[in-house]
C-alpha cells in the first residue's frame, strides 16, 4: 500500500474512532502506531513507540514550569507577592484605578523575580483579583488587569 492510502485510511480511522468516543490521546496513539507499523515495520515502530514519550517527558520546558509554579507556592507563602502588591498599591494610591495598577506593577515585579509568567499569574492572580473584587471592581476589570498582567510578562521573553 502507498503512503498517501495509508495517510488516508488513517484519518478516517482517526474521525471513526473519535466518534465512537474514544478518547483523543488513544485515537491518536494507535492510529499513529498502526500506521508506522504499516509504513517502516513492527521493530521500528516498537523503538520508536518506547523511546519518544520519555524524550518528550523529559523535556527541559516541562520540568521547570512545576518548579516555577512551586517557587511561587513559596513566594506567597512567604509573603514576597503580597508585599510586592501593597508597595505597589502605595506608589498609586493618589491615582484612579489605583488597585488594578497596583495588580499591574506588582505583577511585572513578582514576573521579573520569578521568571516564568505562569506562574507569576497564578501567584498574582490569588492576591490581587479577590482584593479588587473585595474593593468594588467589576469582575470584568479584575479579569482584564489579569489578562494585562498575564501579557505583559509573556511579552518580556
Amino acid at each position: 500500500m502507498s503512503a498517501p492510502t495509508i495517510g488516508l485510511l488513517g484519518m478516517a480511522s482517526l474521525v471513526v474512532l473519535i466518534m465512537i468516543r474514544v478518547p483523543v490521546g488513544v485515537a491518536l496513539g494507535l492510529v499513529g502506531f498502526v500506521g508506522y507499523v504499516a509504513l517502516e515495520g513492527t521493530t521500528k515502530a516498537l523503538f520508536v513507540f518506547g523511546g519518544v514519550p520519555l524524550e518528550l517527558a523529559s523535556a527541559y520546558s516541562l520540568s521547570v514550569l512545576p518548579l516555577f509554579t512551586l517557587m511561587g507556592a513559596f513566594a506567597t507563602l512567604a509573603g514576597l507577592s503580597t508585599d510586592l502588591f501593597r508597595a505597589a498599591n502605595a506608589v498609586f494610591a493618589s491615582t484612579r484605578g489605583s488597585l488594578a495598577m497596583a495588580a499591574i506593577g506588582a505583577s511585572a515585579a513578582f514576573g521579573a523575580v520569578c521568571g516564568s509568567s505562569v506562574a507569576t499569574a497564578a501567584t498574582m492572580g490569588r492576591i490581587s483579583i479577590p482584593e479588587m473584587l473585595r474593593n468594588g471592581y467589576a469582575p470584568g476589570l479584575a479579569a482584564g488587569a489579569a489578562a494585562a498582567r498575564s501579557a505583559s510578562s509573556s511579552r518580556r521573553r
